[in-house]
C-alpha cells in the first residue's frame, strides 16, 4: 500500500551540497514534468535562465532526461525523466518513500501536461511567497498525488501534500495542507463532492481482522494519525475560468461544507479554504485571498 511520507522542511532554497544536475533530477522525479522556466523559478530564481541550460542538456545527452516542445509556447521545453533517470532517482534521500509515478515518454508528458503544470504552478506560488517572508517551504516540501485508503478498496488521492513552517523571531509553526487544484474541467458538483472524501478520511478507522497475537495492536483512532499529528488543512485552488464562474464554484464548496453533515463536522475542526490561482501569484497565498469554506471574509491561508 502506498502511503504518504514525512520529511523535514528544507527551507526556501535547495541544499548547496547537491549539484544543480542532482537537484534537476530530483525536481523532475518530484513533479514528474516541468518547464525550463518552472525549474529555474524552483531551483535558481536569482540566476540567469541560461544557468539551467548546460546541466539539462548534459542530462539529456546522458539519457537521464528528455524534453518535448510545449504547444503554443514559443517552443518552450517540457522536461521529464527517462526510464533510466526514473530508476536512478528512486533512491535519492529527498525522495525515499514517495510513490513512483514517473512520466518517461513525450506522449505521456503531453497527456499529463495541463494539470501537472498547474499543480506545480501552485507550488511555485507558495515557494516564492515563503522566500519573501523568510518562512520554510522549499522544493521538496510538496508531494504530488498523495494517496490514502478510505476503506472498501477506495482511496483518496490529493493533488498534493504541502509542508510549510511559519517562522518568526519567537516561534516556528509547522503546518500541513492537502491541496486540490481545480481547472474547471469537471462539474462544480463533482468538485464539491471531493470534500466528502476528505471527511471520510478524517473519520476512517480500519478494522483489523486476524492480527496475530504476537504483534502489537494498532493504535486506536482514525487512520490519518499514522502520518499526521493533526489533520492537514484542505485548500482548494481554482483556475481555468472567469472569476464569476470560479466564484460560483467556491460558493458550491461552501454549500457542501454547510449542508453535508460529515463535511460540516470536518469543517468545524479542520481549516478549509478556497482561492483563485491568479491571486496566489499576486498578491500571494498569505494575502487576504482565501475564502473559508465555513463562510466569512477572505484571509491568508494560515489564518483560516
Amino acid at each position: 500500500m502506498s502511503t504518504p511520507f514525512e520529511s523535514p522542511p528544507t527551507g526556501g532554497r535547495p541544499s548547496p551540497a547537491e549539484t544543480l544536475a542532482h537537484q534537476l533530477l530530483a525536481a523532475l522525479a518530484q513533479h514528474r514534468i516541468a518547464t525550463t522556466s518552472q525549474l529555474h523559478e524552483l531551483l535558481r530564481p536569482h540566476a540567469r535562465l541560461q544557468t539551467l541550460s548546460a546541466p539539462l542538456n548534459k542530462l539529456r545527452h546522458e539519457g537521464l532526461v528528455d524534453a518535448a516542445v510545449l504547444p503554443a509556447s514559443n517552443r518552450s521545453r517540457l522536461w521529464f525523466l527517462t526510464r533510466e533517470g526514473a530508476r536512478l532517482t528512486r533512491d535519492f534521500p529527498a525522495l525515499r518513500g514517495r510513490p513512483p509515478y514517473p512520466i518517461t515518454t513525450a506522449t505521456a508528458a503531453s497527456l499529463k501536461t495541463p494539470h501537472t503544470l498547474t499543480v506545480l504552478r501552485t507550488h511555485l506560488a507558495f515557494v516564492t511567497d515563503a522566500r519573501q517572508r523568510g518562512d520554510e517551504h522549499g522544493p521538496w516540501d510538496w508531494t504530488p498525488e498523495v494517496s490514502h485508503p478510505l476503506g472498501d478498496g477506495e482511496r483518496l488521492i490529493a493533488d498534493a501534500l504541502m509542508h510549510y513552517t511559519l517562522t518568526t523571531d519567537h516561534q516556528r509553526t509547522q503546518l500541513r495542507a492537502f491541496i486540490e487544484v481545480d481547472r474547471a474541467t469537471m462539474s462544480s458538483e463533482r468538485l464539491a463532492t471531493k470534500l466528502i472524501e476528505y471527511a471520510r478520511l478524517w473519520t476512517y478507522e480500519p478494522q483489523i481482522v486476524g492480527r496475530p497475537r504476537t504483534r502489537q495492536p494498532a493504535a486506536p483512532g482514525p487512520i490519518w494519525l499514522r502520518w499526521y499529528p493533526v489533520f492537514p488543512r484542505v485548500l482548494v485552488v481554482l483556475t481555468g475560468a472567469s472569476r464569476t464562474v470560479l466564484g460560483n464554484r467556491i460558493s458550491d464548496l461552501q454549500a457542501m461544507a454547510t449542508e453535508h453533515p460529515l463535511v460540516a463536522a470536518l469543517a468545524r475542526q479542520v481549516p478549509m479554504g478556497a482561492a483563485i490561482l491568479d491571486d496566489l501569484e499576486n498578491p500571494g497565498p498569505t494575502g487576504d485571498v482565501w475564502k473559508p469554506l465555513t463562510g466569512g471574509k477572505a484571509r491568508p491561508w494560515t489564518e483560516l
